[in-house]
């Protein structure tokens, strides 16, 4: 009877743990359908610029990649300037990622328009696509990924992650030095101030890197499932890229480790005035410098 009675019990908590697993299981497949339908529809934005084909074998294949980074201030209708604009190179063969910071005044050629301006106007006159041949061209790179985010939803996004940690260097208003916890509001004040900076928009392009890293860093080890579906919520209304779904599925896999390694650097240049408009003007000696930051894995 005692067996009986205990075979019974195994059978209810065999039971009990099958619906549990079901559930969780359920909620699993919910989460990454909804991410799935959030990408494909809402995130994706394909550019004619970048050769897909190419980018995807290069992926299967575990070659390095270079993929552009623009934070747009758009408000209203207006379409916005690239006030951030980097360049993030990813290694697997080394485990490294290498990050490089385009400060919005660099004069440079803007492609499409054929005449020398501010790097940042690119996507004002064209968007992702002129801003991806504007930045090959000076750079004389291949770029594989776009990734563009409105600078509001940088807020939204650091607030679904639980803040972000920095390591400030300059103490300004309520931000001191050392490692600085930030929610989504403080974050945008972080990256957005260059007056109190003596460095101007070289400190500012330097705390937009220190974001970007503190992001990737938290992003890497979000512990709530839950998150997952809020952050792509926020990533939907805020966010394109030319990958897909399946895209960033194969860069979590094939380069997830490239984070062990990450270093940071800021393209550099000196201020000059032309006819009245301030620029940023960089030496060919400087450009070659980064260029072979960003293709000498590739060699």
């Amino acid at each position: 009877m005692k067996k009986k009675k205990s075979r019974k019990w195994l059978k209810i908590s065999l039971i009990v743990i099958g619906v549990i697993i079901l559930g969780i299981g359920t909620y699993a497949f919910s989460i990454y359908n909804d991410a799935k339908q959030t990408v494909n529809k809402k995130v994706y934005e394909p550019v004619e610029t970048i050769d897909r084909d190419v980018v995807q074998k290069k992926v299967e294949e575990k070659k390095p990649l270079n993929i552009l980074l623009l934070g747009v201030d758009a408000r209203g209708n207006d379409r916005g300037r690239s006030d951030a604009l980097m360049v993030l190179s990813l290694d697997p063969s080394s485990d490294s990622a290498q990050l490089v910071s385009i400060p919005r005044d660099t004069r440079t050629e803007i492609v499409g328009k054929g005449a020398m301006d501010k790097i940042n106007h690119a996507y004002a006159f064209g968007g992702p696509e002129m801003s991806i041949a504007t930045v090959e061209n000076m750079l004389d790179i291949e770029l594989d990924y776009f990734v563009r985010v409105n600078m509001e939803g940088l807020a939204e996004t650091v607030d679904v992650l639980g803040g972000i940690t920095i390591n400030n260097e300059i103490a300004f208003s309520d931000f001191g030095l050392g490692n600085v916890n930030l929610d989504g509001t403080e974050t945008l004040e972080y990256v957005r101030m260059r007056k109190q900076d003596p460095r101007g928009d070289f400190g500012r392009t330097e705390r937009q890197r220190k974001v970007i890293q503190g992001i990737i860093d938290k992003g890497a080890n979000l512990g709530s499932v839950g998150k997952i579906s809020e952050l792509m919520d926020v990533l939907g209304n805020n966010m394109a890229t030319n990958m897909n779904f399946e895209d960033m599925k194969n860069l979590m896999f094939n380069y997830k480790d490239t984070r062990q390694n990450f270093a940071t650097y800021q393209l550099q240049g000196t201020g000059t005035t032309i006819d009245g408009i301030y620029y940023m003007a960089v030496t060919d000696e400087e450009i070659s410098k980064v260029h072979k930051m960003l293709v000498k894995s590739a060699s």
